[in-house]
């Protein structure tokens, strides 16, 4: 399915914010980070899959810069969202591969690994890329009639993002060339059909029709 086919939907700045001022190493809750490293013949060169907290503080705000890029993006040009078709849904869908490794909190490797080889088969790159996963669970707090923020938290947003980053020496990552947040978030929940899928520019498009179709 190509980009021209399908409809995008406007993003709410504020919500992308609402995450990105989350993205801090005293304030993040991100759980996990997993991903893989691809070498240019499509092969892959090595996985990893720890609990965020275990990253010393380098790692961290290394690590948290890659996440931070895709909803922090220029919403609605960079970062777009899109409805994911109801005939895109079904089983061996790449929507219940990622609503699968959404749910098992990078627990399932064997998803984990599916997906890197989906990755390694579609996207299309000619130098080694790193492939990042990141796995959110964000409390959100609950507001008074006038807006004012309670203590509790209302609900909670699970959600993955998702890089690819060129990667050079010793991995080590330069600037995301395209992801997505999955499922999107809206004024305080969860869109479950719906993915905001970022790309620096337009040479990777193949991402769209991947998640779409």
């Amino acid at each position: 399915m190509s980009e021209k086919n399908v409809r995008s939907l406007t993003i709410d700045r504020e919500d992308m914010l609402a995450l990105t001022r989350r993205m801090t190493v005293k304030r993040t809750s991100i759980t996990r980070i997993a991903g893989a490293y691809m070498d240019p013949d499509r092969f892959v060169d090595g996985t990893f899959n720890t609990r965020f907290l275990n990253l010393s503080i380098s790692d961290k705000e290394r690590n948290l810069e890659i996440a931070k890029s895709i909803p922090f993006a220029e919403t609605n040009k960079v970062l777009k969202r899109y409805m994911i078709p109801e005939q895109s849904r079904g089983k061996n869908s790449m929507y219940q591969l990622l609503a699968g490794i959404r749910s098992s909190g990078f627990e399932n490797d064997a998803l984990l690994d599916i997906f890197y080889n989906v990755v390694a088969e579609r996207y299309h790159s000619d130098r080694q890329y790193g492939v990042f996963l990141f796995h959110d669970r964000y409390d959100i707090p609950a507001k008074a009639a006038d807006h004012v923020r309670l203590g509790e938290p209302e609900q909670m947003f699970e959600y993955l993002i998702y890089a690819i980053c060129p990667v050079s020496g010793d991995y080590v990552a330069g600037e995301p060339e395209c992801g997505f947040l999955f499922p999107a978030y809206s004024q305080g929940g969860a869109l479950v059909h719906c993915v905001d899928v970022y790309q620096a520019d337009r040479s990777h498009g193949e991402w769209t029709g991947m998640l779409l179709g």
